[in-house]
């Protein structure tokens, strides 16, 4: 059953990821400045390097949700000992 979450985020990522091939995220001044540039190699490349620059705060951000559901999880389990 833990497998079923998991599965549900991947496919999620991969929908989205699928949905959003023109779509990157950049700021303006970093879209106007690729949009003179010819260089399709460099573009491409460019817009990986925007992806990987945000796994880490996703990465980060999944963790500490993970770490409080399984705090508050326990803490639940430790009040309904108590109250029996």
């Amino acid at each position: 059953m833990k497998l079923k979450p998991v599965m549900l985020v991947l496919v999620t990522f991969a929908f989205l990821a699928v949905l959003s091939t023109t779509a990157f995220g950049q700021c303006s001044m970093c879209r106007s400045a690729l949009a003179g540039s010819s260089n399709a190699f460099f573009i491409r490349n460019f817009n990986i390097g925007v992806l990987v620059l945000l796994v880490p705060p996703v990465t980060i951000f999944c963790s500490i949700f993970v770490a409080l559901k399984r705090y508050k999880k326990a803490d639940d389990e430790d009040r309904g000992d108590e109250t029996s």
